[in-house]
């Protein structure tokens, strides 16, 4: 198993801190939550929900031009550096030794898209890549549709799709007769809403703040937990990318907990998966990673290449 080392990816245009005067441009609501902090720079609360999602709004806009970018209170409004991240190290990942594929002929397919639809916005935004985004709740997807309608540059690069058997993740929304050069997946991590919102509590907690059940970048059910976890859900994940093994060239998927490291490598062995790499990512003081799997043999991941 090779594991790569490495922290925000050198293309990520958000390894620099936060110029919040040109951010505020893009929106200038976030001014009203722009503040020194205790080292004297400019900053928000990240504990402020409102706050978080007007900068995430700012980024959208001023760095990959989505514009009119609303969600329902209360989804997950993910953290936009760390979900770049994943989009460039991915593209690194297609395009092996040779140059970074570009354009609509690359297809990648997002396990649980979620309301945000953040990673397809991004990865069509920066390499133009066409995306179909997955979910099992209708609302959600019904968010994501508006999104794109509000955006009619992406909409024709990305499609939303419905998961209507909740028992599955892969099967429904991979067919038999389509094929994706890449899968990507934020699973849930926690077992439980109680897991979920006792993490939170915590954090706040170490933060002084008052408001302790405050979810700051917010999150449903189903983008939070999950039965059994993320062990859960990967492992299903891997066990139905077996029986598509040749729909995809990549598989991938985000895994928030380290110790779950060794089980999800055990299943990708009895499922003979060919190769496995796995992907150490840092932001700030937030570590994670990405494990990838491919079905296919080098001679394989050629001729792909070639007839993409």
């Amino acid at each position: 198993m090779k594991t790569t080392e490495k922290g925000l990816h050198p293309r990520n245009p958000h390894n620099a801190p936060y110029n919040f005067k040109e951010l505020i441009k893009a929106k200038p609501e976030l001014e009203a939550f722009v503040q020194l902090n205790k080292y004297n720079n400019l900053s928000i609360d990240f504990s402020n929900p409102e706050a978080v999602l007007l900068l995430n709004k700012a980024l959208l806009s001023h760095f990959y031009k989505i514009h009119n970018y609303e969600i329902p209170k209360g989804s997950l409004c993910p953290p936009i550096p760390g979900r770049a991240d994943y989009l460039h190290y991915m593209a690194d990942l297609l395009a092996g030794s040779g140059d970074i594929p570009k354009g609509k002929e690359v297809k990648v397919l997002d396990i649980g898209t979620g309301a945000n639809l953040i990673y397809p916005l991004i990865g069509t935004s920066v390499y133009g890549w066409s995306f179909v985004g997955t979910d099992s709740e209708e609302n959600s997807l019904n968010s994501a549709q508006n999104i794109l309608n509000k955006n009619p540059a992406f909409k024709d690069l990305i499609q939303c799709r419905l998961q209507d058997n909740v028992e599955n993740i892969l099967f429904g929304v991979l067919k038999k007769d389509e094929y994706f050069d890449l899968t990507i997946c934020n699973p849930p991590f926690h077992k439980s809403y109680k897991e979920a919102t006792s993490g939170t509590i915590r954090k706040n907690k170490n933060l002084g703040k008052k408001n302790e059940k405050l979810l700051n970048f917010g999150g449903e059910a189903n983008e939070l937990w999950y039965k059994g976890g993320e062990i859960a859900f990967v492992t299903k994940m891997i066990k139905q990318s077996a029986a598509r093994s040749k729909n995809c060239l990549w598989f991938s998927t985000l895994v928030s907990k380290k110790d779950n490291l060794a089980v999800i490598y055990k299943v990708l062995e009895q499922v003979k998966a060919v190769e496995v790499k796995t992907i150490e990512m840092k932001q700030g003081q937030k570590q994670t990673r990405v494990v990838t799997w491919t079905f296919l043999g080098k001679p394989a991941h050629v001729s792909w290449r070639k007839k993409s």
